[in-house]
């Protein structure tokens, strides 16, 4: 197979960024499709291999917890979306939680997930902290969900939610579920 060129695409691709609308406007359904997935491949790829995953954990640990022992929200640091989650408990069958949704999937299921580690809550409080890492891919969407778990029922009080635009992390809403239960009735 010869070797391919793609100079003359990539300077085009790069002198001017409207070029690549013209490009998807011009593929057909299924090429469309394979260049997206192309591109979240390449991106995490990218990401894996450019990326401290150890330090980037080891300073969110550190430095992504309130002191009620919340995560913080989701922020690029690096190649990577930093995404901290925590579940505190006070006493058994209670407990407040925060954790990240990708996509509506859960961050521990999710496709995207590069790595995560989990440790168990500093001090006297039960539960743990987690640090989950994610490439920052075009479109991508978190939700993340703040909640408690009440005499045995487990409600979500807040839903902050995320899209990764042009390679940040942008908050697009807030929905503070527990104000709208109250006003149903």
């Amino acid at each position: 197979m010869a070797t391919r060129r793609y100079g003359t695409i990539v300077q085009h691709l790069t002198d001017d960024p409207a070029t690549a609308v013209e490009l998807a406007q011009r593929l057909n359904h299924d090429v469309l499709a394979h260049l997206a997935a192309a591109l979240g491949d390449e991106t995490r790829r990218r990401a894996v291999e450019h990326g401290d995953q150890q330090a980037i954990i080891g300073e969110a640990f550190d430095h992504s917890f309130g002191r009620e022992g919340m995560g913080v929200l989701p922020y690029i640091e690096g190649p990577f979306i930093v995404c901290p989650g925590s579940m505190v408990s006070k006493r058994q069958g209670n407990h407040t939680c925060r954790f990240v949704s990708v996509n509506d999937v859960w961050i521990w299921d999710s496709y995207e997930l590069i790595h995560e580690e989990k440790r168990s809550s500093p001090g006297t409080d039960g539960g743990f902290r987690a640090v989950a890492l994610l490439p920052p891919v075009e479109g991508m969407e978190l939700d993340v969900v703040s909640g408690r778990l009440r005499s045995g029922q487990h409600q979500v009080d807040l839903v902050v939610s995320f899209v990764v635009r042009k390679g940040e992390l942008v908050e697009v809403s807030q929905r503070n579920v527990a104000a709208m239960r109250s006003h149903i009735g």
